[in-house]
């Protein structure tokens, strides 16, 4: 008897399933026929889908790159004593601007007075002899036309003349160094600039010459930036035929540390000619008013130069360019039956929101830049011009891209 009645409810369940079917079957049919409109059936043509398109044109545009330096002082000058003696004062302050010709230091000058009071009383008894042996010699060569004297004397007299002559010019060159000494117990600056600390104090003893400094002054204003610059880099600017002439090629800016940007512009000074062979490059050296000390030596800094002006530049917004599953970059271009095509790119460098693109693309060439999600080449579209949209200004610009980052998702969620 379940049995039975089992059967009997399957049998009910299937019929209402059948029936339901049918009907749904019946609404859908409905709603296909409101869809599509009257005359046209499920079957019929489907609208393009609607992409968004920017055409290429040439411009000109300013290159420039961005590389890491360090400062240097513009003049150096290690301050060494010339003689040697006992330091009776210092007298600057460490860490202040100190003039060219200001006393640094003062040796204790008592020995090289009395060597040079020495020399000078040497010097005068030297000339005191001088007039005598001058006079017998003029009257031995008289007395010798008369023969009243022998050719001996006044050979010995002359002779006499002669070695007076010489002591007096030896005493007036020990004279001359004695006097030197003297000066170089004040020991001055050769330079003017920021000096460091010192390396001795008061009641030091010195040597001439000394292999350790006694400090250092360095010259701030104007500064040095070196920067490295590597050679396949140079060989790549000069195949690159940009235009060089009328650019301020030889202005270059700076950026600090901490990223702000340093307000005074520098002149590139000149190239080195060596090449480093550990890291392949030679180095740039720029010149950089420091008017206010902001840059000190041995600070990292990015320096902007300027490479030349490309006169037929293509510039593409960044979300125009998808990458493939290797990272190739490439564009899907509207051509003239309005398909979509494949073209595959080369891209040189990120120029703020856009790619500067080196080959693929052709003036007059429609990009898509909107609409790109699920769309393959070969489709039909339907293309209109696009609108950059006006984005607030913001507090902080965001790093650039390069050529080889991964490529980002635009606001439909297409790579771009």
């Amino acid at each position: 008897m379940q049995k039975k009645i089992k059967i009997q409810m399957i049998v009910l369940v299937m019929s209402v399933c059948a029936a339901l079917s049918l009907t749904g079957c019946d609404e859908i049919g409905k709603l296909i026929s409101k869809a599509t409109g009257p005359g046209q059936e499920p079957g019929g043509p489907v609208e393009p889908p609607s992409v968004s398109v920017v055409t290429v044109q040439t411009q000109k545009v300013t290159l420039t790159t961005e590389l890491p330096g360090r400062t240097a002082p513009f003049r150096i000058a290690e301050i060494r004593p010339q003689i040697s003696g006992l330091i009776l004062k210092r007298l600057f302050t460490e860490g202040s601007n100190v003039t060219a010709g200001q006393v640094l230091y003062q040796i204790d000058p008592a020995p090289f007075q009395a060597a040079l009071e020495n020399a000078e009383a040497a010097l005068g008894r030297a000339e005191a002899n001088l007039t005598a042996t001058r006079l017998r010699a003029e009257r031995y060569k008289e007395l010798l036309a008369d023969n009243a004297v022998s050719r001996q004397n006044y050979d010995d007299a002359a002779a006499a003349l002669t070695q007076v002559e010489a002591d007096i010019a030896s005493w007036k060159a020990t004279v001359k160094s004695a006097r030197i000494n003297l000066e170089y117990t004040r020991i001055t600056a050769p330079i003017s600039g920021r000096i460091g600390r010192s390396g001795v104090t008061d009641g030091a003893i010195v040597t001439a010459y000394q292999p350790m400094a006694l400090a250092t002054i360095q010259q701030l204003d104007p500064i040095y930036v070196d920067v490295p610059q590597s050679t396949t880099e140079l060989l790549r600017l000069k195949s690159s035929g940009l235009n060089l002439a009328g650019t301020d090629r030889n202005k270059v800016r700076l950026m600090l540390e901490d990223g702000a940007a340093y307000p005074q512009e520098g002149i590139l000074q000149f190239s080195d000619v060596t090449v480093d062979p550990t890291t392949g490059s030679v180095i740039l050296r720029v010149v950089f008013p420091n008017p206010e000390d902001v840059l000190l030596p041995g600070m990292f800094v990015r320096a902007e130069i300027t490479e030349g002006v490309n006169e037929q530049a293509i510039l593409i917004p960044q979300q125009g360019v998808s990458r493939d599953p290797k990272g190739d970059p490439f564009a899907l271009v509207v051509d003239a039956e309005s398909k979509a095509v494949f073209r595959p790119l080369s891209l040189d460098r990120a120029i703020g929101n856009k790619w500067l693109v080196s080959s693929g693309l052709a003036p007059g060439d429609k990009v898509i830049v909107e609409g790109l999600v699920m769309l393959r080449p070969g489709t039909t579209v339907k293309a209109t011009l696009f609108e950059a949209p006006q984005t607030p200004p913001q507090t902080k610009e965001a790093p650039a891209a390069s050529p080889d980052s991964p490529p980002q998702k635009n606001s439909e969620g297409g790579a771009s």
